[in-house]
């Protein structure tokens, strides 16, 4: 089963014939979206091959070399980049996103990928949030408490602003939920929930308590 850190720490799957370095794995979709050309022309599209960092996109007007674009896409929303290159129906343009949208990409490519083989139900179980209160606190499991900051939340995990940044894999709890640490960022960490119920059960009396 495929995991983000697959898709956002292995080199890509395929030959790249722009300059910069290859960094991530691209995998094969199938998503559907439209596009807006530099001109502001828009028109429908398709993905057939992504990765955090670049997309191969099948299109019926390919643009130029160079030109910015931008592309509204289901399950994946908006996404900015470069067209870098054209191809027999389409092009092959990178995308451009912080190292935390690039996270975000990495997870849900990583369910688009992986719902079939899961047997998944199409839902947006994964879609993350920002909660109304954002100011928490990380526990260690030596007791240490560090206050933080949840940027945005879903039912698999967080991304946190904190000044410390434990060490990956370390088990953390995050208010009352259990966690283990999966990515760093420049001001924070991404954590990943023990348990889906168990987050569900937080959430559920959090709504009764409302």
């Amino acid at each position: 089963m495929l995991t983000p850190n697959d898709i956002l720490e292995a080199p890509e799957s395929r030959d790249q014939s722009h300059d910069e370095p290859a960094r991530f794995q691209s995998v094969k979709v199938s998503i559907l979206g439209r596009y807006m050309l530099a001109d502001r022309r828009e028109f429908p599209c398709q993905i057939i091959e992504m990765s955090p960092g670049d997309a191969q996109v099948i299109a019926p007007i390919a643009g130029k070399q160079g030109e910015k674009i931008i592309i509204y896409l289901d399950h994946l929303g908006r996404v900015e980049g470069t067209i870098l290159e054209l191809i027999p129906g389409g092009f092959l343009m990178d995308l451009e996103a912080s190292p935390r949208k690039r996270d975000k990409l990495a997870g849900q490519l990583t369910w688009l990928t992986n719902k079939d083989l899961l047997n998944l139900p199409e839902d947006r179980r994964h879609e993350r949030t920002v909660p109304d209160i954002r100011h928490s606190s990380i526990v260690l499991e030596d007791g240490r408490r560090y206050n933080c900051k949840i940027t945005d939340i879903s039912l698999s995990g967080a991304a946190i602003e904190m000044e410390v940044r434990p060490a990956l894999g370390t088990p953390v709890t995050l208010g009352r939920m259990r966690a283990r640490v999966v990515r760093h960022f420049s001001d924070g960490i991404a954590v990943e929930f023990a348990s889906v119920q168990e987050m569900l059960s937080v959430v559920q009396q959090n709504l009764r308590m409302n």
